[in-house]
């Protein structure tokens, strides 16, 4: 997905305009609006398939995963954000009656593509550590295997574990799921270079 910067407003403003937007998404960083560009088919399965992990193992607990749609709002920045993927494992908070805005992921997934892998490692990835929720932050490639988990620890600090085989799984210890390299890149096609 591609950002393209558009005119400031305020967060009230921003978020009136995306509640009314029939179609299109922007991203909102203190007053600067960003348009967002659609995913490949790469991307959106890739989507489609941690999600569908992640809905099977929460099946019967008190957790949730939400896909695309879902806003997060990062407080301290003066940001929203749409997220690839957020979840939790605790009682949801909203901005408000809409339910549309979250306050409290626990799970951040971004799928990284050409236009937005720098700002997903670097400024979005400064953002969502604002969030005192946040427990992992993953980044997933859609151009090879190679997945990418950040970890919270004591004193705010970050740790970096990397997966790049398909017999790889990842423990996501703050939902308490085990994603599997193999079922994430399942019917991904990967373009020749």
């Amino acid at each position: 997905m591609s950002l393209q910067p558009k005119p400031h407003l305020s967060f009230e403003d921003w978020l009136e305009g995306e509640r009314a937007a029939l179609e299109g998404r922007s991203e909102y960083i203190g007053g600067e609006v960003l348009t967002m560009t659609g995913g490949s088919a790469a991307h959106n399965t890739i989507v489609t398939n941690v999600g569908g992990q992640l809905w099977t193992q929460m099946q019967g607990r008190p957790c949730q995963v939400y896909a695309n749609d879902m806003k997060v709002r990062v407080r301290a920045a003066n940001a929203g954000t749409y997220p690839d993927l957020v979840a939790f494992c605790a009682k949801h908070e909203f901005q408000d009656g809409r339910r549309d805005l979250l306050l409290n992921p626990s799970l951040i997934v971004e799928v990284l593509s050409d236009s937005t892998e720098a700002y997903d490692r670097g400024g979005k990835f400064a953002l969502y550590r604002q969030i005192p929720s946040l427990r992992e932050y993953l980044l997933v490639s859609q151009h090879q295997v190679q997945v990418d988990l950040y970890t919270r620890g004591e004193g705010d600090r970050w740790t970096l574990t990397d997966f790049a085989a398909l017999t790889d799984r990842v423990p996501l210890t703050s939902v308490d799921c085990t994603l599997v390299l193999a079922q994430i890149y399942d019917k991904v096609e990967f373009e020749a270079d």
